[in-house]
């Protein structure tokens, strides 16, 4: 892929689709291709005025909204428009700039695009098994193109690009729709089953016309002289120059490196590349697949509702043979040669029993209700509703201790500071909470590339390492530290001492 300033660009003249009064916008450039599919290119602001009048939406427009939208299409590239001068009577109408609006290209693009996605789902998609063959009849006339017309060739060159290109979107398109959800879930029902042969034999008959023409175009894509193909693309060069375009000047090079890249797609999407295999394999086995699905997909549900049906049987003979039972006795023993033994669930609580014989059977107590909880995992049992409680005060009180807890311990660790130095060798024993403070300084301090750091305070200072790594005793409540003799150092900060 080639990354370039045409690729890399924002278009503004999509802004329209989007923006917040699309909803007027979209109306008015639709009129504006109406017009121009009948080959009225120019209107005036009265004109598309009048028209969005006529509907309900637009029953509080105004001709100074349509102004406005009409100047806001044109700022996005939407519109182009041309001051009329042949009305203009006098010099205060000449002023007044009467424009009249053309649709711009791009606009004309997109809004073939939009209608196009409105019926995306009318139109659909399908599979033509005669595009091979018609693709197979246009590389039979490719030799014939060496020495035939410029205007011949182009019109080759236009029918092979035609339905090469009808080729591969309608089969990607198609595909796709049975990847899709929808179609998935679709397949799960037994509606499905009505389908199901259609659609193979439908799969089936492409292939089978795939298979047949495939293997004729590659063999003969094959047997194509690089200098034969060379002389018909020039030729194709040749047409697509002769072709005047007003607009705008295409340079040579770009075209026959669109010609040439278009050819190179085509030979590659039936014979492939060396690293990758050809399209007509992959749609081989994309087809392939889907029929297997279909298949699978309908001998389930086949198989689901011939299961379902035997059961329903069963389960009303049994019914009627329960039915049929004398007494409670005989429905035990029946249930015992139907469903076996049942599991045993054993329920805990606190149950008043009217009799404590082990041998009373189920059916000998009284009855009662347990409520038990779902076994789900996002079950969750109703939060009572607590009212939110005051706990400013607590706070508060908590805020003050913290407070006064923070200057002693700042007390403290002054009093072990001598002359903005805290040497480990010369402390006193300590307590554990100083030790603490102390190390995470001397960590922040190695961790820093200048052996510097900062206080929970604020106070700079500076780590002093050992000159010949003499050691020191940390005495401590709580046990002694060996450890080196570093020295602490405040308010000197920066080099590399």
């Amino acid at each position: 892929m080639e990354i370039n300033t045409k690729l890399t660009k924002p278009i503004t003249e999509t802004k329209y689709l989007a923006a917040e009064n699309s909803w007027r916008y979209r109306p008015i450039l639709r009129f504006f291709y109406l017009q121009y599919e009948k080959i009225k290119y120019w209107m005036y602001k009265e004109e598309v005025y009048e028209e969005l009048k006529k509907h309900e939406i637009f029953k509080e427009y105004t001709i100074d909204q349509c102004k406005q939208d009409l100047d806001v299409l044109v700022e996005w590239g939407n519109l182009i428009p041309v001051q009329d001068t042949s009305k203009a009577a006098t010099v205060e109408e000449f002023k007044n700039k009467q424009f009249r609006y053309q649709l711009s290209e791009y606009s004309v693009e997109i809004e073939r695009m939009t209608i196009k996605l409105e019926n995306l789902f009318v139109e659909g998609a399908s599979l033509e098994p005669t595009l091979f063959e018609r693709i197979k009849d246009e590389i039979m006339k490719l030799n014939s193109m060496v020495n035939a017309d410029v205007k011949i060739v182009g019109a080759w060159w236009r029918d092979l690009n035609t339905d090469f290109k009808r080729l591969n979107q309608n089969y990607q398109d198609y595909i796709r729709s049975f990847h899709s959800l929808k179609a998935e879930e679709l397949m799960k029902t037994r509606e499905f089953i009505a389908y199901k042969d259609a659609i193979i034999e439908y799969l089936r008959e492409f292939v089978k016309e795939l298979q047949k023409t495939s293997y004729t175009i590659e063999e003969m894509l094959k047997n194509l002289q690089d200098d034969t193909v060379k002389k018909v693309l020039s030729k194709v060069l040749e047409y697509e120059k002769s072709i005047p375009r007003i607009d705008m000047e295409i340079p040579q090079d770009d075209l026959y490196e669109n010609i040439q890249g278009r050819w190179i797609n085509f030979r590659n999407w039936f014979l492939g590349t060396g690293t990758s295999e050809s399209e007509v394999v992959k749609l081989f086995e994309i087809t392939n697949e889907i029929i297997r699905k279909i298949t699978r997909f309908a001998s389930q549900i086949v198989e689901s509702r011939n299961s379902a049906a035997n059961r329903k049987e069963e389960y009303k003979k049994l019914c009627e043979m329960f039915l049929a039972c004398k007494d409670m006795d005989e429905a035990h023993k029946l249930s015992s040669l139907a469903f076996g033994i049942f599991n045993t669930r054993h329920i805990k609580g606190d149950i008043t029993r009217q009799t404590d014989s082990i041998n009373s059977g189920v059916f000998d107590e009284e009855p009662f209700v347990i409520e038990v909880k779902p076994r789900v995992r996002n079950y969750r049992e109703k939060s009572s509703r607590n009212p939110i409680v005051d706990k400013t005060e607590r706070k508060q009180k908590l805020l003050e201790q913290y407070i006064w807890t923070r200057e002693k311990e700042q007390e403290v660790m002054a009093s072990y500071i001598d002359q903005s130095h805290i040497e480990f060798s010369k402390l006193p024993k300590i307590q554990s909470h100083v030790r603490t403070t102390l190390l995470k300084w001397v960590g922040k301090a190695i961790a820093s590339p200048y052996h510097t750091a900062k206080t929970e305070d604020g106070r700079i200072f500076k780590l002093i390492l050992p000159k010949k790594g003499e050691r020191c005793i940390l005495q401590c409540e709580d046990g002694n530290l060996e450890m080196p003799a570093y020295i602490i150092e405040f308010g000197k900060v920066g080099g590399e001492g």
